[in-house]
């Protein structure tokens, strides 16, 4: 009897290990695939903050994957001094703190829309519905790490700016298609325009030949006025094929306010 209890009891101690390295590799995967910092709620500490104390900093080094065992311990901390802290009891002076979901909009706002002073995030809380002066927006800001309006204009990335200007991008490129004809199996190039805000598609033209004069001809075509497909573009993006010559640069350039090229 006894040896059988043991046996269970080993094999249950077993699956619990092989449950942990499952879940502490797991966890690990999924902190590789996220781009940006995490960000906690009160709820979240306090259970983390919980159970870290139980397991213990030494075992919360070997599983922690997502926070930092100091800092689960150092949330744990600060949950027992709030315990004994009475400063709810005393009069409150000044203005309340922001609400969390309210500066995770703020902040949201302000990464998305790079060239958004206060005043303009001021004027899209107002239109949802908020109530906030520039001097709170700017506060939040600050104290999330976020430069004034300048500094994140100078330091934006591709993929930001491609995300904030999306309803005036659009695309381009190639694909080809084989056409059986009665001369053989044929190589046919397709020129296609897409728009990144809208995925509207356009296929421009189809030759078998891509030349300077049919490129020429195309960037006329879509780029005339008030019909043609780029119109209300601002940017377009496509790579430094030499099918794209220099006087189709050129028409396109001068028709759109700017045009960008990527490495193909």
């Amino acid at each position: 009897m006894v040896e059988a209890m043991a046996l269970v009891s080993g094999r249950v101690e077993k699956e619990i290990l092989l449950r942990n390295e499952y879940l502490a590799a797991e966890n690990e995967i999924l902190k590789s695939k996220i781009n940006k910092p995490l960000r906690f709620n009160d709820n979240e500490r306090i259970k983390l903050a919980k159970i870290g104390k139980q397991v213990g900093l030494k075992t919360l080094r070997e599983i922690s994957c997502i926070v930092k065992s100091e800092t689960i311990m150092e949330w744990f901390r600060r949950l027992v001094a709030k315990k004994f802290d009475g400063s709810m009891f005393r009069k409150k002076v000044g203005r309340p703190r922001v609400d969390y979901k309210l500066e995770s909009l703020i902040v949201k706002l302000a990464e998305e829309n790079p060239g958004w002073g206060y005043d303009r995030i001021v004027g899209a809380l107002t239109n949802l519905g908020y109530d906030l002066s520039d001097q709170t927006v700017g506060n939040v800001l600050k104290r999330n790490g976020i430069p004034p309006v300048l500094s994140r204009t100078l330091d934006t990335t591709g993929a930001t700016f491609i995300k904030s200007h999306q309803n005036v991008i659009a695309a381009c490129g190639f694909f080809t298609t084989e056409v059986i004809t009665p001369f053989g199996l044929i190589t046919y190039y397709v020129l296609f325009f897409i728009k990144l805000g809208s995925r509207e598609v356009h296929i421009a033209g189809v030759t078998p030949h891509v030349n300077e004069s049919w490129m020429k001809q195309i960037a006329r075509n879509i780029t005339m006025a008030d019909w043609g497909f780029l119109s209300g573009c601002k940017y377009l993006i496509h790579d430094r094929g030499s099918k794209f010559c220099k006087s189709c640069r050129l028409r396109l350039g001068g028709v759109l306010k700017y045009y960008y090229q990527r490495a193909a």
